[in-house]
């Protein structure tokens, strides 16, 4: 593989895309220039690049993209965005021989190996192995998970779209809630509840079927902010109102849940990672033991679940340095 000295690295989703160069040092990456862009506002990825690559010239020796979405064939259409983003398109327009295209999830899998450890937050010490898979899961605008596959010598990050399987409920609050789903959008995925938009529904479903109160300050503040999300969130946490902290409590323990259910399909025994954007901010409550209960509550593999290290991974452009680790010591390996 030649060596690269300066690459393009994007982290594409629902709300926001990131882009970056990096310049390469050896066996480590640094950000030289990183801007970014309201996804919605664009009709796809390369007028984004073309308004990104307009200030000054770059000699740019590969590029990466972490897009939200299934990479299939070298093409993705992201499903929370209508875009169809084309490999063939973006080597037509960058002129690099050098390009690829990452689920947004293995991308932040390896942006996991650029990390420091004060980037990440432990909600489970677990026990320490030697050999065994780990796993990553991240919401943020949709759900996201991966796994990274031990071969013996390194982690291999593997894409997934369980984000989008089938939403199992545990008791009868949560089969309330999947009724509810139902009746808004047919198909109940996990990312219809972990997620910014599946906070706020978890919250609908609280005002609308189980009758708590909205306090007037709130419905006007949900009126006046562009994500109602954040205000649930930030509600919740300084305990402000019953149905936030409730929502949130919920959101949180559903979160558990399916982390646990990925660390068993992953067979994750080095470890099970919170990522993406939501995590950092609602840290608080992932740190209040509702989480980690509902990750270990596995019947008979409870025991197993509890010796597995659980961390948050707080910095949120994991998935953009991924892509620029990518871009500049795999493509080609």
């Amino acid at each position: 593989m030649a060596r690269r000295e300066l690459v393009l690295a994007g982290d594409v989703g629902g709300t926001k895309t990131n882009l970056a160069l990096f310049s390469v040092h050896g066996e480590s990456i640094r950000p030289e220039w990183t801007q970014s862009f309201a996804s919605k506002r664009y009709s796809g990825l390369v007028p984004v690049l073309q308004e990104f690559l307009v200030v000054g010239a770059h000699s740019i020796d590969a590029a990466c993209f972490g897009i939200a979405g299934p990479v299939v064939d070298g093409k993705v259409k992201t499903p929370n965005l209508p875009w169809m983003i084309d490999s063939g398109e973006l080597w037509g327009v960058l002129k690099l021989d050098s390009l690829a295209l990452l689920n947004d999830l293995e991308a932040a899998a390896y942006g996991i190996f650029t990390l420091e450890d004060d980037e990440f937050c432990t909600l489970n010490q677990g026990e320490p192995r030697h050999s065994g898979n780990k796993a990553l899961i991240a919401a943020g605008t949709g759900l996201g998970e991966a796994i990274l596959h031990d071969d013996g010598h390194r982690f291999h990050p593997l894409a997934s779209e369980g984000g989008h399987a089938d939403f199992a409920p545990r008791d009868d609050l949560e089969i309330e809630l999947l009724r509810y789903l139902m009746s808004q959008f047919g198909h109940v995925s996990y990312e219809r509840v972990l997620s910014g938009p599946g906070l706020f529904n978890i919250y609908c479903f609280l005002k609308e079927k189980r009758g708590f109160e909205e306090p007037k300050w709130l419905a006007d503040r949900l009126a006046a902010e562009n994500d109602p999300s954040a205000v649930v969130s930030m509600a919740a946490l300084a305990n402000e109102a019953e149905i936030c902290i409730k929502a949130l409590d919920l959101f949180a323990s559903i979160y558990g849940a399916e982390a646990g259910n990925l660390a068993l399909r992953a067979k994750a025994l080095r470890g099970l990672y919170v990522g993406g954007g939501i995590a950092p901010k609602i840290l608080a409550k992932l740190q209040d033991g509702t989480f980690m209960r509902a990750f270990t509550d596995k019947g008979r593999y409870a025991g197993l679940l509890a010796t597995i290290p659980v961390q948050v991974v707080l910095n949120d452009e994991a998935a953009l340095r991924g892509a620029a680790y990518y871009a500049a010591f795999l493509i080609g390996d």
